[in-house]
Parts: C-alpha cells; structure tokens; sequence
C-alpha cells in the first residue's frame, strides 16, 4: 500500500457518544432524537445530511451551532494513545488522508491536541466536497490530492455509509467496530475490533 485514508470520527476520534450528545441537545425542542435511534440512522453521516434526514431540511445555522458545540468538547483526549501510535505509525511510512464528512474546523484542533495535524498529509473536510459519504467524493479527492491509485491506498471507516464510500471510490476497506457491531459493517473487506498500529501494519503489508 502507498496511502491511508483514515475516517475521523469514531476512527481515529474516538467521539462518536459526543457526536450523539450534542445532535440530541440539538433536536431536543424541535423533534427527540434517542441514543438508539442516533446510531441506527445518523452515524456515519455528515453533519448537513444528519440535520437534512432528521429535520428535513438544510439547516447552516444548526449546522454551526453543532461545529460550535463540538468544539467546546471534543479535544486531544478523544483519540486514544493506541488511535495516536497507529495514526503515527502510518505517517512513518505512507502519506496519510483524514476523510470526513465534518468540518475542518472540527478536525484539526483535534488532530492538533493530540499531537497528530503534522502526520497527516491532507484532510478532506466536509468544506472540500459537494456530497457526503456513502458517495465517494471525498476519497476521490483525497486520493487525487496524494498522487496514488485507489488500488495503491486503503481506508479505515467505522460506520455503514463510510464503509460505502471507500468501497465506491474502489479501495481496500478496513471497518472498526468502535461504533458498529460487525454485522452492519460487513461489506467492508475485513473488520478489526480496535484502530491501531496492529491493524494499521496488517493493510500497509498488503501489495
């Protein structure tokens, strides 16, 4: 392998149950959203297309009231040493992709904190591209951006909609049951149960 594209949320972040708090405070008034039903429809998805599924409409100020919010409790400590040796090890070796469907501005504090923004050779924010995952624009982009085939790279992702994209865009996939159980990810080509270096040796020796 030549690249990793990485999924930031729930991958590398281990942020998903802070992704849930704050869309539940957000749709408290206006329609409940529950723990269960966050992850068996929302997760995975962008932040427009959360607020557009479950309110049914484009909302930008709703949207940047949870990127406003998302920065006030997400920091470094959301990605686990295990998630900063594996993120660490792969820039080593390969140029690293973040793939998101959130916002750079949520991303690179983060990334930040945890000591990781200068292992990472490009983020494809949800700034970058027109639509979502499961389309895989955002690999496309990502892939364009490092100079590599998709045949060459392969990406990590947690969630159904992600698993979709990367295998869109023709990559090798990789799911963590960080915030799925196995059998929603199952058509990725394997499934690990943690994100780290282990995991990440395994698809960098992959030809």
């Amino acid at each position: 392998m030549r690249a990793l594209l990485l999924d930031f949320n729930g991958t590398i972040s281990d942020d998903e149950h802070l992704l849930c708090r704050i869309f539940t405070e957000l749709f408290a008034e206006e329609k409940p959203l529950s723990e269960d039903e966050y992850y068996e429809r929302l997760a995975g998805l962008a932040d427009r297309e959360i607020v557009q599924r479950w309110l049914g409409r484009d909302d930008p100020m709703l949207v940047g009231r949870k990127i406003e919010r998302y920065g006030e409790l997400a920091d470094g400590s959301t990605v686990t040493p295990e998630a900063r040796d594996a993120v660490e090890y792969a820039a080593g070796r390969v140029p690293v992709a973040v793939v998101s469907g959130s916002a750079r501005a949520e991303i690179e504090p983060v990334l930040a904190k945890a000591g990781l923004l200068e292992s990472v050779t490009a983020i494809v924010a949800s700034d970058d591209i027109g639509r979502s995952k499961p389309d895989p624009e955002g690999y496309l982009i990502a892939l364009q951006v490092l100079g590599v085939e998709a045949a060459q790279a392969a990406a990590v992702e947690d969630s159904e909609a992600g698993v979709k994209a990367a295998k869109a865009a023709g990559l090798y996939c990789a799911a963590v049951t960080t915030t799925l159980p196995a059998e929603r990810l199952s058509a990725a080509d394997e499934i690990a149960h943690r994100f780290d270096r282990d995991l990440i040796a395994g698809l960098l020796s992959r030809s």
